[in-house]
């Protein structure tokens, strides 16, 4: 994919049909901290009250057309205001073209800027989700460690691995 095309935007309502395909589709959404998004009502709400509110949350479109996420959740402990999370999902119709790997790339050329004092942003990956590590290791992310029954989603609790970046850390 042409890294051209490839750009990071807040989410807009308009974006809803999109959200849809690539949110309502089982196999992108077990990846993520939410339930299947099932209908435009449930995506137009998901996005008015959870993605646009979020301080940290874009966009990752190919074309302007959005295709996936990236959002960033800064700790709020005082003990813990040095660290964030990142979590990031593409559709399934844009596996494997290397656009994850480009929009983490954007995402960590900012994060570190829009949000000061961030040292330590985390990723975390569900276990057998390989090509998620791959993404964050073709990054410059560091593999710590198995978190074991860490997150239950929809009932199940799940392994999952813990990724590092650093502010000193460089980019891939």
């Amino acid at each position: 994919m042409d890294p051209s095309r490839i750009s990071l935007r807040r989410f807009k309502l308009s974006d809803a049909d999109d959200f849809l395909n690539w949110c309502g589709d089982e196999r992108v959404s077990r990846n993520v901290r939410w339930n299947t998004i099932k209908s435009k009502e449930e995506a137009l709400q998901h996005i008015e009250k959870e993605v646009i509110p979020h301080p940290w949350n874009y966009s990752i479109c190919v074309d302007d057309r959005s295709i996936g996420y990236i959002a960033v959740w800064k700790a709020t402990s005082i003990y813990e205001q040095h660290k964030a999370n990142v979590g990031y999902a593409i559709g399934v119709d844009f596996w494997g073209q290397g656009i994850a790997v480009i929009a983490l790339k954007m995402a960590l050329t900012r994060v570190f800027q829009d949000l000061p004092g961030l040292i330590r942003l985390e990723g975390y990956t569900v276990k057998e989700n390989i090509r998620s590590q791959r993404v964050l290791e073709k990054v410059g992310f560091q593999k710590e460690g198995l978190l074991r029954k860490y997150f239950s989603l929809e009932g199940e609790f799940l392994d999952f691995f813990i990724f590092s970046f650093l502010s000193t850390d460089h980019i891939l």
